[in-house]
């Protein structure tokens, strides 16, 4: 296992605590917990964060979620197993991950997100989705090791 380049959250512990707060803030969304776990388990995973991807798991999980709807994630466009409002987070939560990828108009992508969510909830998805990138890269760029352990 390797080792965290450094202990960023003791060196920067306001900045840790502001992101904590972010979080925290919007924590009760109406987007709800599954909702959010699973956007912020695909952008872990668009990212490569090794560490994000198993603590979303396992947050996933908690919240009863059925191992398929897990394992499939990476592959949701090619299944049913998820419902239009999470197909247009999950949609939304890619392109505005692959930013390089999307440059132009996200019109469309935009308006099929505004089809299943109020503007309130697609601030907050922003929000989440902007926060767990960030994560991501310190979790990344600061070796954020993952410990073994079984998943529930």
């Amino acid at each position: 296992m390797n080792q965290p380049r450094l202990p960023w959250t003791d060196i920067s512990p306001k900045a840790y605590q502001a992101m904590a707060a972010t979080g925290a803030s919007i924590a009760n969304s109406s987007l709800g917990p599954v909702l959010i776990e699973l956007v912020k388990t695909r952008v872990s995973q668009l990212n490569g964060c090794a560490f994000c991807v198993d603590m979303h798991v396992r947050d996933l999980r908690k919240h009863h979620e059925r191992w398929q709807r897990i394992n499939s994630l990476s592959t949701w466009r090619e299944t049913a197993l998820y419902s239009s409002r999470e197909r247009a987070a999950l949609n939304w939560a890619e392109t505005m991950t692959r930013l390089v990828e999307h440059h132009g108009s996200r019109d469309a992508d935009f308006e099929c997100l505004k089809e299943q969510f109020s503007d309130q909830e697609i601030v907050e998805l922003c929000w989440f989705i902007a926060q767990i990138n960030a994560w991501n890269r310190m979790a990344i760029g600061m070796l954020a090791p993952v410990p073994e352990r079984e998943i529930a």
